[in-house]
């Protein structure tokens, strides 16, 4: 496994990075333009994990992309030892999915370390100011359809409201980003 060491925490500014989604779109991080708060997810196609909380993760997206807030998905895996997570394969799946999510490609895999990237998915949501307000899995049991993203939730509705997160840190849950050896 790589080392993914880093110094991101709560209240720290993301670091930088420029990405390319499967539409070919650069996304840049921290926006210019800061959104109100705005979703990064470390995701892939083939984990278990992922496919089960897709549904969850795209209702919240479409629930508060209307108010302002921006989501990336990237994903970090090597396609070479996982081909279901190719660029092309994420494509494929934004197409068969009309997924409303961009979805980026790290082919470095830079971003996954920077961030500390460990789970798929794992979420950061990030505040006004670019700092990261929350860390860690979208609710607590992927099995579980009725969590509804419970704490993406209720870190946005912070946010969005200008408080801290209260809960501001959960385990990331989920496959293991699948470094290159």
């Amino acid at each position: 496994m790589a080392d993914t060491a880093t110094s991101f925490g709560i209240g720290d500014k993301v670091p930088s990075f420029t990405l390319t989604d499967t539409e070919g779109a650069e996304h840049t991080v921290p926006a210019a333009d800061a959104p109100p708060a705005t979703v990064l997810i470390q995701t892939c196609n083939h984990c278990p994990y992922v496919i089960a909380w897709n549904p969850r993760l795209r209702a919240v997206a479409e629930e508060y992309a209307p108010r302002g807030v921006r989501f990336l998905a990237i994903s970090s895996n090597d396609p070479a030892r996982y081909p279901a997570d190719s660029p092309d394969r994420m494509a494929q799946f934004v197409r068969d999915n009309d997924w409303p999510i961009p979805y980026a490609y790290d082919a470095s895999q830079e971003v996954a370390r920077a961030l500390g990237s460990e789970r798929t998915p794992e979420v950061f949501v990030l505040d006004a100011e670019q700092r990261l307000a929350y860390h860690g899995a979208p609710d607590a049991d992927h099995q579980d359809p009725a969590r509804g993203a419970a704490y993406l939730r209720a870190a946005l509705d912070a946010v969005l409201a200008g408080r801290e997160v209260e809960r501001a840190e959960t385990p990331p849950r989920g496959c293991s980003v699948k470094w290159r050896s």
